[in-house]
């Protein structure tokens, strides 16, 4: 029997996610960002440090995406009061193309409606064309571009997505 869930990280977890990030992003942005960035973005956004204080200062929330009672990726996500901020929804590599996004997207859809919002927002690199492609089948529309300036001369050239419930 397989099974799938979604659990919330806990704060003893933040290490074993943080591993599990690093791991995916060194696979899965290879393609898109040099290796410099990759480390960068890591430290500063996916490091056992910058999840902590996301979830402390930032009201950001992180579940595991499980198959088999395996982490199989995870999603973050963060009440920002007129709209829920999905900033993070990875799966591992041997995991994807097996609905386990569309499950977490649906379980984000329900977490936003519990509290009561109408909108989930995301930025989305503008050359990850596959998953902006799999985010408008799932009915996000593209709102808006920005460049955001990280530090240490690297951006992030994003497109802004909405779903509206």
């Amino acid at each position: 029997m397989i099974e799938k869930g979604f659990v919330k990280v806990e704060e003893g977890e933040i290490p074993q996610l943080a591993k599990l990030a690093s791991e995916i992003w060194h696979e899965y942005w290879q393609d898109i960002l040099t290796p410099d960035q990759i480390e960068y973005m890591i430290e500063n956004f996916q490091s056992v440090n910058a999840i902590e204080k996301q979830i402390d200062e930032e009201n950001y929330s992180y579940y595991f995406i499980r198959e088999n009672n395996l982490n199989a990726g995870y999603f973050g996500i963060a009440n920002k009061e007129n709209y829920m901020f999905l900033s993070k929804l990875y799966i591992s590599k041997d995991y994807r193309h097996k609905g386990l996004g569309k499950s977490a997207f649906e379980k984000v859809k329900e977490l936003t409606k519990a509290e009561n919002l109408s909108t989930i927002r995301l930025t989305v690199n503008k050359y990850n064309t596959d998953t902006i492609n799999t985010y408008k089948h799932w009915g996000l529309e593209i709102t808006d571009a920005v460049v955001t300036d990280i530090g240490s001369g690297f951006v992030m050239d994003d497109y802004i997505m909405e779903y509206y419930l």
